[in-house]
């Protein structure tokens, strides 16, 4: 990618906010979840990071949250849209930190489409096991290795609140998370976990020139009343807030870092 997306601030130290924690982030190899797991291991964390198979991105991910940060990572690699693997992965995660403090559900994929009828079989059940049905899956995993105090962040999007017509599954599967999260928030409060999400805007990410066209890369987030797509490091700082005790009052909520753009939900 060219600009390369910028992930952290080597000016700004941390503050240990999480210092002791563990995190599972899954899509943490790349873009907004890249910018999560290195801004947690700044602040604390040990890391666990669930990708699909861009090993070059994890492992230079792992690099930073190692080298740079001095804490431990990860690196988990497979498919999120099949069951077993996210309950073998979550096994994994338990094996080498013993419980899990902080999960981020964020991992998703996107393909555009111009018209309903091209939308086909495979990429729907695709688009939804991968963004929505793995959701279900780790967090059932992984809420038995959960204590109170411990916190669930689902990243949702701002096509949530207003669609996109060529982003139909995409949207539908991001408005599934915001209903999933409110839900499993009501489910967990007595049990003391907190449930909430993020829904950005444009961001800039391996996604997007992955799968739009180069005209509409170029023009990613001029929509926005910003008028530009957002860098990972500016929306990592809501998950951090999420999963820290500055939210400690604050279940079932979303955060809206989007370029200005105003949905009421």
């Amino acid at each position: 990618m060219s600009p390369r997306p910028v992930y952290d601030d080597l000016t700004k130290p941390g503050t240990n906010k999480l210092h002791g924690k563990i995190a599972l982030i899954t899509g943490g190899d790349s873009g907004i979840g890249r910018a999560v797991a290195t801004l947690f291991a700044k602040e604390g964390a040990d890391i666990s990071i669930a990708y699909l198979n861009e090993h070059g991105d994890a492992k230079e991910a792992k690099d930073v949250i190692e080298n740079v940060y001095n804490k431990r990572c990860q690196i988990l690699p497979g498919d999120l849209g099949n069951e077993k693997h996210c309950r073998d992965m979550v096994k994994k995660v338990i094996k080498e930190y013993g419980h899990i403090d902080i999960l981020v559900n964020n991992a998703g994929v996107h393909w555009e489409i111009e018209d309903l009828a091209d939308l086909k079989t495979s990429q729907l059940r695709k688009t939804f096991e991968t963004n929505i049905f793995s959701f279900f899956w780790i967090t059932q995993a992984v809420l038995p290795y959960m204590k109170a105090g411990s916190c669930i962040i689902n990243t949702s999007s701002v096509t949530a609140y207003r669609g996109s017509p060529a982003l139909m599954d995409y949207a539908a599967t991001k408005g599934a998370i915001v209903s999933f999260t409110r839900s499993l928030a009501s489910n967990l409060m007595k049990k003391g976990i907190r449930v909430n999400g993020v829904a950005p805007g444009p961001v800039w990410t391996p996604l997007i020139p992955s799968t739009m066209s180069a005209k509409k890369t170029a023009q990613h987030g001029s929509d926005a009343p910003m008028q530009r797509a957002a860098e990972p490091l500016e929306i990592a700082p809501c998950y951090l807030f999420l999963a820290s005790e500055d939210s400690s009052y604050i279940s079932g909520q979303f955060l809206h870092p989007n370029g200005g753009e105003i949905v009421n939900g």
